[in-house]
C-alpha cells in the first residue's frame, strides 16, 4: 500500500446536508421495482434509501478526494446500522471519515464510515463503505 493512503486515515470527508424527499423515495422503488403503496406515495422509506443520499447529496468526488484512480475502483461492500428512524421530510446532514485502509491480494480497500445526522441531532444511521482500488 502507498504511504499517502495510510495517512488517509482519520481524514475527514465532505459533509453534506440532503432533505429527504418524497419523489426521491418514489424514484428508488421504481428503479429497484418494490412497488409497495407507501414506497410509492412518499410514506415509507426504503432501507436502501441511504444510497439516495450518498449519490445525490455530496459533490466531492470521494476517488479523487483520496487519490484513486477511478479506473481501478469497486464499490466493494455496503453497511447500514440503523440507530433510529429515517422519515419524509428529514433534513439529514452527513459527515464521513476514512476509518480504515489495507491492502490484500494487489487491491488498495478503503473503509469509509459516515454518520447520518437528522434535523433534531440524532444520529439515526451509520454506514460504513468499502472501496476497492485494483493495483
Amino acid at each position: 500500500m502507498s504511504t499517502g493512503l495510510k495517512e488517509k486515515i482519520g481524514m475527514k470527508l465532505e459533509t453534506y446536508t440532503f432533505k429527504v424527499e418524497k419523489g426521491k423515495i418514489k424514484e428508488l422503488a421504481l428503479a429497484i421495482g418494490d412497488l409497495r403503496e407507501e414506497y410509492l406515495n412518499g410514506e415509507a422509506i426504503l432501507p436502501t434509501f441511504p444510497t439516495v443520499i450518498d449519490f445525490w447529496g455530496g459533490g466531492a468526488s470521494t476517488s479523487d478526494l483520496l487519490g484513486l484512480n477511478v479506473k481501478k475502483v469497486l464499490h466493494g461492500e455496503q453497511e447500514y446500522e440503523y440507530l433510529g428512524e429515517m422519515k419524509p421530510g428529514d433534513e439529514i446532514t452527513v459527515t464521513g471519515v476514512v476509518e480504515k485502509v489495507y491492502t490484500k491480494a494487489a487491491m488498495n480497500f478503503v473503509i469509509l464510515k459516515k454518520e447520518f445526522v437528522n434535523q433534531n441531532g440524532e444520529t439515526i444511521l451509520i454506514s460504513r463503505s468499502t472501496v476497492i482500488e485494483r493495483h
